[in-house]
């Protein structure tokens, strides 16, 4: 075995071990931080427009995807090649076309109850 693979064999099992102690030490200190001001850590907040978003988003990807496909077979490959980078690119940008409408949904829907 070479010095590479055993620093490998070393640092991955110590890499992960530091991660997992890193994320249950942040837990701790965010709940004592929550205890300190007063709420409860064990309720969890309702999230009220998440199926919103996450619909708005799927939405927006499908399209993207849709679109994508009928550009590829509508337009010729240029040089032999596929156009693959096209179907990323409309997932992206369709999908974050949704979570922008998605945003201007909520903020219209806390607007007009702060209003009343």
């Amino acid at each position: 075995m070479n010095t590479n693979e055993m620093m490998m064999a070393i640092l991955v099992p110590l890499a992960a071990m530091a991660l997992v102690f890193g994320i249950v030490y942040l837990m701790k200190k965010e709940n004592l931080a929550m205890i300190e001001k007063g709420m409860n850590p064990k309720i969890q907040r309702p999230a009220p427009y998440t199926s919103l978003k996450y619909g708005l988003l799927l939405t927006g990807g499908g399209i993207g995807l849709l679109l994508a496909y009928l550009t590829d077979v509508a337009v010729p490959a240029i040089n032999g090649e596929e156009n693959s980078s096209i179907y990323f690119a409309l997932i992206a940008i369709f999908g974050g076309m949704g979570l922008i409408a998605s945003y201007r949904i909520e903020k219209k829907e806390v607007l007009d109850k702060g209003v009343e």
